[in-house]
Order: structure tokens, then sequence, then C-alpha cells
């Protein structure tokens, strides 16, 4: 099998034809609204397995696609590893390192969703045993690949807003009442709380568009009755280059801000409003093959707003079209990279980086400091 943990060329071996067959580890919200739809509109995968011990999820798995197979535990899978291609691991946090583990020791490529680890060297130890195995290790980082998120990167490299020097990212909902499970829980063994959770993407967005983190500081509270991990959250980030991100992630957000507000020496860029796939794939609609054109649209009245010495919410700037999300680019990429044709989308490097900041991030809250990395 082709393909690395690390590194970015995956096409030095001999090309390999689909369809590659996907063994599915996790049917909650994950598994069944992410991972299970966008494996199946990609050419050149198949959704072979499903793992879960929960009879209800067996049953939703059976009815959305029939001929899968159903496994109630990932130990099921490893004996018949020659059947498999690719293991997706879609379970809670604190089973991530240990199934990724046996996955790629049974000789299977592996995409976990994020965060890979609770610690960037528990990331860095899965990626160092990928490269030696010689298997794929990615990350599903699905936020990169969000309308308002490309959106930017079009308008940052080519030059628009000038050269940035705030970056303010929001990943803010109003949920006063705790939903409970393990997302919510108090245990570190659980790896939940809203600084893992949402910040695993707002902190690999501002990395990926710019660069390494020189410092960081966050200030981390649990604000609602019954709840016991972070619930709101701010991470305030120094770049190599000088650019600072400012990052809030928050369960307990009465009125929402700008989903980005980016400040250039040109130009601002602000956008309010989540990408809308999300909530596609919730209410059951299915990219389809072909016609990703027609796929994460936004209507213009949505639009994102360009200008300087204006505010959008008055109608100052103009209004920049959204370029299409595009979730399914990123299995396109990893049956690509299986394939030997493509790279890595997300690497397990790149996963450990954010997982420095996120670290640092925790320790920053705990005792009332920057955190230089």
């Amino acid at each position: 099998m082709t393909g690395t943990g690390t590194g970015t060329s995956l096409g030095e071996g001999p090309v390999r034809e689909g369809p590659f067959r996907v063994g599915l580890v996790g049917y909650g919200l994950a598994g069944s609204v992410f991972h299970a739809p966008l494996i199946a509109a990609t050419e050149g995968l198949t959704l072979d397995t499903v793992v879960t011990s929960n009879a209800d999820r067996q049953r939703q798995a059976r009815d959305e696609f029939p001929d899968v197979r159903i496994a109630a535990t990932p130990d099921e899978l490893w004996p018949r590893a020659d059947e498999l291609d690719l293991v997706v691991i879609a379970s809670p946090n604190k089973t991530h390192v240990p199934i990724a583990t046996a996955a790629l020791k049974a000789g299977l490529p592996v995409v976990v969703d994020k965060p890979i680890a609770g610690t960037a060297a528990d990331a860095r130890e899965l990626a160092a045993l990928a490269d030696e195995r010689g298997l794929l290790l990615s990350v599903f980082q699905n936020r990169r690949w969000d309308n308002d998120f490309l959106t930017l990167q079009k308008l940052i490299t080519e030059g628009g807003l000038g050269d940035v020097y705030r970056f303010e990212s929001r990943f803010e909902r109003w949920r006063p009442e705790p939903k409970g499970g393990w997302r919510e829980s108090g245990d570190p063994a659980e790896v939940g709380g809203l600084l893992y959770d949402l910040g695993s993407h707002v902190v690999d967005q501002a990395l990926v568009l710019f660069g390494p983190a020189a410092s960081v500081y966050a200030e981390s509270d649990v604000r609602r009755a019954g709840a016991e991990a972070d619930d709101d959250t701010f991470i305030a980030i120094t770049h190599t280059n000088g650019v600072r991100s400012h990052l809030y992630v928050s369960a307990t957000t009465a009125q929402l801000g700008p989903r980005f507000r980016t400040l250039g020496s040109k130009a601002g860029y602000v956008k309010y409003g989540l990408d809308p796939q999300e909530a596609a794939l919730r209410d059951g609609e299915r990219p389809v093959a072909g016609k990703e054109k027609e796929w994460g649209v936004e209507p213009e009245e949505l639009w994102g707003r360009v200008g300087s010495g204006e505010s959008p919410a008055t109608g100052g700037g103009t209004p920049v079209p959204t370029l299409p999300g595009a979730y399914p680019s990123y299995y396109a990429a990893v049956a690509a990279a299986l394939s030997g044709t493509g790279e890595n989308p997300v690497t397990a490097l790149e996963a450990a980086t954010a997982l420095d900041v996120l670290e640092g991030a925790r320790r920053s809250a705990r005792e009332n400091v920057t955190v230089i990395l």
C-alpha cells in the first residue's frame, strides 16, 4: 500500500486502481453525517463495513447502505485486513490513538477524524508508525474545505487584502443547556471540551492561512450550570510572520459575531454565517459525483464583503461571491493518495503542529500566561 503519515509525495510506488474498500469505525454524528455520505459519494471508494455496537445505529447503517457489512468492534476488522484498503476512525476522541495504532499494525491505511490525538506527542508517534509501515495516515480537517475559508484563501493569495495584520475567526453557538455525552465530559481522558472540538478547526485554519505559531495565549471557561468541560474559549496566536489570530469557540454566545473578520493593509473581509455543508448533510442531502459545482453553494445574500473604512453591517464594502464548499474534495484526495497518484490532503504532522498550539492554549488558560511555542 502506498502512502505516508508525514510526507506529501505518494506517487513513488505503483499506481493502484480502486474501488478501495473502506471500513468506517463509528456511526454517530461524525460517522453517519460526515464520513459515510462523503465516502459513498467519492469515485474510487466504496463503503464496505460499518463498525458500531449500537443496534439502532446498525439498523440505520443498513437502511442507508443496504450492501454494507456490520461489525460490532474494530477488533473484528483486523483478521480480515486483506479485505479492506482503508480504515476511517470516527469514534470518540479517546479511541483515536489505540484504534489507529491497531489499524496501522494490521497493515491498513488510516483516516482519523480530528483531533487525531489528545497530545502532539501521540500524533507524532502515530505518524512515525505510519511512515515505518509505509501507510497513509490522514486527518479529517474538513473545514479546510469550508466555503468561507476557500474564499478567504483566494482573497489572500490574490493580494486583495494586502498584508494581513489580524485574523478573527469565530465558531460560536447558542446552547445554554449542556447536551451531555463524552464531548462535554470533564474527564481529561475523553479529550472533550470546545478547545479540542471546535478549537481543532479554527487553529488548523489559522495555521494553514498564516503559518507557524510563535506563541499562544488563551482564556477558557466553563460557563453553563452542569457543564464539566470548557464551553467558552478564546485563543490568541502570534504567528512567526507577525500576523495575530484571534479565535473564539463558544456554546454560550447569545449574539453571534462574524465567522471571519480579516484585516489587511488594503482592505478587510467580513463574513457571517456558517458553511452550509454540515446542515445539508444533516438534512439528508448528498453530494453527487460529477456535480460538485452544485454542492456547497451559498445564496448571494450571505456573501461576505470586502472594503475599507466602512462597516458591512450598514452596507459598506463590496459583496464577494463565496466559493462553493467542497467537503467531497477531501475524500477525492484520499482516493488519489491510495492510488499513488496524489498527495495526503492533511498529514499527521500538520495535525501535531495544531495540537502543539492547543496544548499551549490549555496551559495558558490554566496558568494565565503566554506560552512560547
